[in-house]
């Protein structure tokens, strides 16, 4: 599967360290929160929230979804930080801005199963995913769950781009390896995840 970019080092630890200042700003505005699946409620094990003027929650009962407000506070999100549109114009090779950046948070037991980002209207937009924290290891493969999957090591600092016929491939973190990085007091990793959702 072709039109995926592993960018490793694409942020310098300063750049780093400036962004996770941006996440704990996001996060205090707008609390991490569990997901759930639809339909069963059964929680993810990652806690998420978004900043931007969009956000993807999901539930049992509204199902994966964007929404313009924080599922508990009721709450418009914080606005996107400049540095991550930035990034967007470094990396997407696409004009329309990001309108929701998902932040999930892995602790160093949490995983992420296999799936696609497909709840976007616009997929001519690529998915730019940034690393922070823990390595993480991560698998993508084709347009169909069943197809092979190549795995690789994503680490703090790290910029991964499914854009082109690889959009909507699937996906997933199979573990954390706890302890990699001193990025987080805390431990594990946040991934931020920058998605154009509606046509331009």
């Amino acid at each position: 599967m072709s039109n995926w970019r592993h960018l490793a080092g694409f942020l310098s630890a300063d750049q780093q360290a400036a962004l996770v200042s941006d996440i704990r700003t996001i996060i205090a505005g707008a609390p991490l929160f569990p997901p759930a699946m639809p339909r069963t409620g059964r929680p993810f094990s990652v806690r998420m929230t978004n900043c931007g003027t969009l956000g993807w929650v999901s539930d049992a009962v509204g199902g994966y979804r964007y929404q313009a407000t924080h599922p508990v506070t009721g709450r418009p999100w914080p606005p996107m930080p400049s540095a991550l549109v930035r990034l967007w114009d470094d990396v997407a090779g696409y004009a329309a801005h990001p309108e929701a950046c998902l932040v999930n948070y892995y602790a160093p037991t949490a995983k992420m199963g296999s799936h696609r980002d497909e709840d976007e209207a616009d997929k001519a937009a690529p998915v730019v995913s940034i690393s922070l924290g823990d390595d993480a290891m991560f698998h993508v493969g084709g347009l169909r769950r069943s197809d092979p999957k190549q795995r690789l090591v994503l680490k703090s600092g790290d910029v991964f781009v499914l854009g082109g016929a690889a959009r909507l491939a699937y996906h997933g973190i199979d573990r954390i390896h706890a302890g990699t990085c001193d990025l987080l007091p805390e431990g594990g990793r946040f991934n931020l995840t920058l998605r154009r959702v509606r046509l331009p």
